[in-house]
């Protein structure tokens, strides 16, 4: 196979790779919601009072909510090293420079970049035009920080099965009670299944628009 031919092919496979995905692969992040307190003190050297405190504040339903607690105990070096072990992802449509800058190693740069394209409306988009900057190795790193809203009455089952601590089971009812007409008919319904932190937790991974 000729050179130019690999690498057409070699693109068109990283930009498919998980195309129905909404929410970034984890490269081994901990998620901040899902971690349980044995995964924090052992992974990440936490205390006990830190541990329990990232278990108290739950759930987080962004970045800046989990730097909050976090502020209480670490130092801004602290807090970014920690960063590269678990995290919040954030809302590419909707997360705020301050909350962009969370992500570590990242520059005002590719925080401008990350909101010029937006609206995003896959995360193969996403892929596609951060990798003008940097290279695959680092998209990928950046995508386990990020996710894009999945549209409660679109989204597919593959799609629905991105969203962290995501089972089979909750992916069904999801789309059983379709077709979604307000936040409060989807509360109402999925709040059937699960206690009140978990439900605000899922519908900060979901839209209408």
């Amino acid at each position: 196979m000729h050179i130019i031919q690999v690498t057409v092919f070699m693109t068109a496979l990283f930009f498919s790779a998980s195309s129905a995905a909404q929410v970034g692969k984890s490269e081994g992040m901990l998620d901040a919601n899902l971690a349980n307190i044995e995964s924090l003190q052992s992974t990440l050297s936490f205390g006990a009072e830190l541990a329990e405190a990232i278990d108290e504040g739950r759930p987080y339903l962004n970045a800046q909510q989990l730097d909050t607690v976090l502020l209480r105990f670490l130092t801004t070096e602290e807090r970014r090293d920690v960063y590269g072990h678990i995290f919040r992802q954030i809302n590419l449509n909707q997360a705020s420079r301050s909350a962009i800058m969370l992500i570590p190693n990242m520059s005002e740069r590719m925080a401008h970049e990350f909101e010029e394209y937006r609206p995003y409306r896959s995360l193969e988009q996403f892929r596609r035009e951060m990798s003008k900057y940097v290279d695959a190795e680092e998209v990928a790193r950046l995508e386990q920080y990020v996710f894009i809203p999945l549209n409660l009455n679109a989204a597919s089952e593959a799609e629905l099965m991105t969203i962290p601590g995501m089972t089979s089971r909750m992916a069904h009812e999801f789309e059983e009670y379709r077709p979604y007409v307000s936040y409060d008919q989807f509360r109402r319904e999925i709040g059937k299944y699960v206690d009140d932190k978990e439900l605000s937790r899922l519908e900060s991974y979901v839209t209408l628009d």
